[in-house]
């Protein structure tokens, strides 16, 4: 039998599975290894990238390339429009320049008060095929900026973070618990009292209002007719989510438990089977929050520091 933790994190939207062998009678595992790293939260709440003036393409080049860089840069998780700039949002730069017979393709961020934040490179194209201004090179350019500008984005974001002593990068996440409704039997208080037993051992902390708190957390369970085991028997498929609120009441992320159990066997009591699932979705609401807040991301390399580097080399 095997069990699914579904896990989703927002404004960044990839998917997780995390599974594995169960003995019965518990229905929920550990969740097991990381399935795959999600888009980190970029800083800015919006960037504009104006059409590039410094592109070495005709204007309608330029704008492509610059609608194309958008539309890859949302696939980042990154609020990337092609518009003008406008008073108090980041922005991209877009520029070219000539290296011999290759162009090399250069994007500056540029911060709200037009100061440069970082500036990344982007794999070089023969001079010859930049020239034609073919739509589909223009795509396969701006792709292969998108993750290099979304890992800048990153950096700054956690290089902001650490000169913050008051970031999540040096403290705890303030949580507040709403606490579980929904499930059958004795399930609302014996997933709540698991859940909060097991979220003292991560890195954050409970409190018993939402005041000053930097996430929410709800859980909610549901219960429907499952399809009839191998035995013959009934099942019930349970749900249980554990939705993730930021300060702002907007969604972080949900963790999101799935499986097909004998039906009428939580009616009354859950024991161990609140506690594993307890444990499992502790795990992955602490990990929806490192995610959300970027406080586990690396902050960008000292450019001062590379620059004595090189100079010693030479």
């Amino acid at each position: 039998m095997m069990s699914f933790f579904r896990q989703t994190a927002l404004p960044l939207s990839a998917l997780l599975l995390l599974g594995g062998c169960l003995d019965v009678p518990h229905p929920f595992s550990n969740p097991g290894k990381e399935a795959q790293q999600l888009a980190a939260n970029a800083p800015p709440s919006r960037l504009d990238i104006p059409t590039p003036t410094d592109s070495l393409l005709p204007n309608d080049g330029a704008q492509v390339w610059a609608k194309d860089l958008a539309a890859e840069l949302l696939q980042q998780t990154i609020p990337a429009m092609a518009q003008p700039v406008r008073k108090g949002d980041w922005w991209l730069k877009v520029r070219a320049e000539m290296r011999g017979g290759q162009v090399v393709p250069l994007y500056v961020v540029m911060t709200p008060k037009n100061e440069i934040r970082a500036t990344q490179e982007g794999a070089p194209v023969p001079a010859q095929q930049w020239s034609t201004a073919d739509a589909q090179m223009l795509n396969l350019v701006a792709a292969d900026a998108a993750p290099r500008i979304a890992s800048v984005l990153t950096g700054i974001q956690a290089d902001d973070m650490e000169k913050d002593p008051h970031s999540l990068k040096h403290r705890a996440a303030r949580v507040y618990f709403t606490g579980v409704t929904g499930a059958p039997g004795d399930g609302d208080i014996s997933l709540s009292r698991a859940f909060a037993a097991s979220f003292r051992n991560t890195p954050d902390t409970l409190q018993n209002s939402p005041e000053n708190a930097d996430f929410t957390v709800k859980g909610h369970v549901k219960l429907t007719p499952g399809p009839t085991g191998t035995t013959g028997h009934p099942q019930d498929h349970i749900e249980i989510v554990w939705q993730v609120l930021d300060k702002a009441g907007k969604e972080a992320g949900a963790a999101t438990q799935l499986h097909d159990i004998d039906a009428h066997s939580l009616d009354q009591y859950w024991g161990d089977v609140a506690v594993v699932a307890a444990q499992e979705a502790a795990a992955a609401v602490d990990q929806i929050i490192d995610r959300y807040s970027g406080r586990e991301n690396a902050p960008l390399p000292d450019a001062t520091a590379k620059s004595k580097n090189a100079d010693q080399k030479k």
